[in-house]
């Protein structure tokens, strides 16, 4: 069993930057594939990025390539996901998930935390 808990959203700007934070318990996070998902009001659970655990290769979604970069820190058994250049598109809540195959499909992921809000004002 993995638990996991997002951190370090809230309201930010248009054209900011906030750093979002998904700290692990109960296992080691780099034996799994975690990603990055995001859910806007009436809207499905859409990928956004993920890393690998062994070898920590990323990936992301065209519409936040570029922008958003994830990272992980296996002594503290967290993955970051840094978002820069934010517009309103990006309002969403935004879950961490880990899974142990190599996934972008929200289904694949059997452990997710409970989400934090992203709102960026225009």
């Amino acid at each position: 069993q993995v638990q996991l808990v997002e951190s370090g959203g809230g309201l930010v700007q248009a054209g900011g930057s906030l750093r979002l934070s998904c700290a692990a318990s109960g296992r080691t996070l780099s034996t799994y594939t975690v990603g990055w998902f995001r859910q806007a009001p009436g809207k499905e659970r859409d990928f956004v990025a993920r890393i690998r655990g062994n070898p920590g290769t990323t990936y992301y979604a065209d519409s936040v390539w570029g922008r958003f970069t994830i990272s992980r820190d296996n002594a503290k058994n967290t993955v970051y996901l840094q978002m820069n250049s934010l517009n309103a598109e990006d309002t969403a809540v935004y879950y961490c998930a880990a899974a142990g195959v190599v996934s972008s499909t929200p289904a694949n992921y059997a452990y997710w935390g409970q989400g934090t809000q992203v709102t960026v004002s225009s």
